[in-house]
């Protein structure tokens, strides 16, 4: 495929498919460990999931910093793309990031690295957006929180393995915090940071 068409890639409707899209990540972090379908109209490049690609051509704009993992800007290509189509910058510092795109999660870096917001501003925080190989195959969790009735129980192959663990840290900082979202292909899992983990299995 030329550089031409991979950047003409986006959404084939694009207000529909970003209303769409929009929802489905709302529901997502109002229903958290619940799996969401985005929409699959949309085209992408290698190394990013449609879910990604998805959520990346709905929330980022110009005002929104976006930090890649070395998978993510292994090429120019995702860069490339996201600057194309939201011409959101990218960024080398991950702590003025308001998005992450995360290729590896396995390599995650401290959360330490990543913006927590502020109490006057806690909405001014990194999300993670971490591709995982699994959303419905994988190790057992059980979580409780706002917007969830009683426990919801989440089998994904999360990564890094002591993620929940890592943003225990939310529980000390809230109302800032860290809020990931999990994309396995088109498909979201939001993990709010006002989400706790209750059991692994």
């Amino acid at each position: 495929m030329s550089a031409t068409a991979e950047l003409s890639a986006g959404f084939s409707d694009k207000v529909l498919s970003a209303q769409v899209t929009f929802r489905s990540v709302m529901e997502a972090m109002a229903r958290p460990g619940s799996v969401h379908h985005m929409t699959s109209d949309v085209g992408a490049v290698p190394g990013l999931m449609r879910g990604a690609a998805a959520i990346a051509l709905t929330l980022f704009d110009h005002d929104t910093p976006v930090w890649l993992d070395g998978r993510m800007s292994a090429t120019a290509d995702v860069a490339k793309w996201l600057k194309f189509h939201t011409s959101a910058p990218v960024v080398t510092d991950s702590s003025i990031a308001s998005f992450a795109l995360v290729g590896d999660p396995e390599n995650l870096p401290g959360l330490d690295r990543f913006a927590f917001g502020s109490n006057e501003y806690p909405d001014r925080s990194t999300t993670l957006i971490l591709q995982v190989e699994s959303l419905t195959d994988g190790v057992v969790v059980e979580l409780r929180g706002p917007g969830i009735d009683g426990a919801a129980t989440l089998r994904a192959s999360i990564q890094p393995r002591d993620l929940f663990e890592r943003l225990a840290v939310n529980a000390t900082l809230f109302p800032r915090g860290i809020d990931v979202v999990l994309v396995h292909d088109d498909s979201i899992v939001a993990i709010p940071r006002t989400t706790r983990l209750v059991r692994g299995g």
